[in-house]
């Protein structure tokens, strides 16, 4: 009977042994913890579901004559320590971009256009890996030889955040590739047709609706890189790292999806074809101009859409806003969007939203309301399986500043270095303000 024991407990050391030794392979480890953190997901929105949270405006009196100005510093906060702004927000300037001589895109264009060259790379096997494997895909047309271990560090140096900004992205082309880049707003199907018939595929940043690892069909935000069009079948031809190569997207559910985006693109190309780029981009070559366009768009869709659109729809004309520097105007147009945002039915609430956007942070605390910028951060945090922003612990660690309260700062800033280790608004902040990380 003794033997037994004996041979039996040595069983479980030796199954423990061996568990221990395959968790630290890499694949299993990863393998374990996926499936943690879609136990812990679907136990957290079981109890908690995030479509339930709802983030309603406060915009305090006190905090609405703090902001006098759009650019007025609270009292707490001397202007030389103003929050960096991040670079994904930074309002244009009319110098930003070279000018080049506009000429009209040749018309009319190829009935149908398939860009050969694009390596396929899908997301799977790591956390949200969206991002790098698409912009890995956007730069092997141009026979660039890394895939998405050489994009991903640099994008997600902490690989469970939640999401990657497409200023990140034209970083990373800039300063880790031969290649340029160019980011705007206001993308159009014959804009994207445009490129794509010059030999230009386009990363595009929409909203889709997919089944996520914990089971459930939902809204999300997603990049997928065009590369192809049929105008006699209706149809955009995308590189979708979360499905599959060559899927073909209508062109209504391309420009719903986008819609969601600001209507986002990235063009990667090599230096000396810069001028083709500005010639296909036309007026909106020039940031601030792009911006006034797409401003003029979000208006226009506000008149035609309605329920999430309409949502989406001032949420893109504060977006703009913002990029505009009128802080006032964009605090307006997102107070709007949350509005319509309550009023939708539940199972149609974008509640990812805030994972992708940093927009309204801006508008709320360049024009003191401090406290909402706090409220928007809580809620956005609270409804994560697992709250891996840097972005919304930086805006919340800004606003706990400028309303005194310095502990809790500090705490958010050295969260957002966790999740993102040398994040540039973080470490210049804190330089700023005389602040040890």
């Amino acid at each position: 009977m003794k033997k037994i024991l004996v041979f039996a407990l040595l069983a479980v050391w030796l199954v423990f042994i061996a568990s221990a030794a395959a968790y630290n392979l890499p694949q299993t480890r990863l393998w374990v913890e996926w499936q943690m953190a879609k136990l812990q997901a679907q136990v957290k929105y079981s109890l908690n579901p995030p479509e339930e949270a709802v983030f309603v405006p406060q915009a305090a009196a006190e905090e609405g004559q703090a902001a006098a100005s759009p650019m007025a510093p609270s009292a707490t906060l001397p202007p030389t320590l103003a929050p960096t702004p991040l670079p994904t927000e930074a309002g244009p300037t009319p110098t930003a971009e070279p000018t080049a001589t506009v000429t009209p895109v040749p018309t009319p264009l190829p009935v149908a256009v398939t860009l050969q060259g694009v390596r396929y790379e899908d997301q799977h096997g790591k956390w949200s890996y969206c991002a790098p494997a698409n912009l890995s895909m956007l730069l092997s047309y141009w026979d660039w030889e890394g895939d998405r271990e050489v994009t991903g560090p640099y994008l997600k140096p902490y690989d469970r955040d939640k999401n990657v900004m497409l200023y990140e992205m034209e970083s990373f082309i800039e300063e880790q590739t031969d290649f340029d880049a160019v980011v705007r707003a206001n993308g159009t199907l014959e804009l994207l047709k445009a490129f794509i018939a010059e030999g230009f595929p386009v990363l595009v940043e929409r909203g889709v609706y997919e089944r996520d690892f914990h089971g459930v069909i939902t809204w999300m935000g997603h990049y997928q890189v065009m590369t192809g069009y049929n105008d006699q079948a209706d149809y955009f031809l995308a590189q979708d790292s979360y499905t599959t190569a060559n899927l073909q997207v209508s062109s209504e559910e391309l420009i719903k999806g986008w819609r969601s985006f600001n209507y986002m693109y990235i063009v990667a190309y090599p230096p000396e074809r810069e001028a083709e780029v500005m010639n296909i981009l036309g007026p909106d070559a020039d940031e601030q101009q792009n911006y006034f366009a797409a401003l003029d768009r979000a208006s226009e869709d506000i008149l035609t859409q309605e329920g999430q659109q309409l949502f989406f729809a001032y949420f893109n004309r504060g977006s703009n806003l913002v990029k505009l520097q009128d802080y006032f105007g964009a605090a307006q147009a997102y107070d709007q969007a949350f509005a319509r945002y309550a009023d939708l039915p539940e199972d149609e609430r974008p509640w990812r939203m805030m994972w992708y956007q940093t927009g309204p942070y801006f508008a709320y605390f360049y024009t003191g309301r401090y406290q909402d910028v706090i409220n928007l951060a809580d809620n956005t945090l609270e409804v994560m399986s697992e709250p891996i922003l840097e972005e919304t612990y930086y805006w919340r660690a800004q606003a706990k500043w400028a309303l005194g309260d310095a502990n809790g700062a500090v705490e958010d800033f050295r969260k957002s270095l966790e999740y993102h280790p040398g994040f540039p608004p973080t470490v210049q902040s804190a330089a700023m303000l005389g602040i040890d990380l």
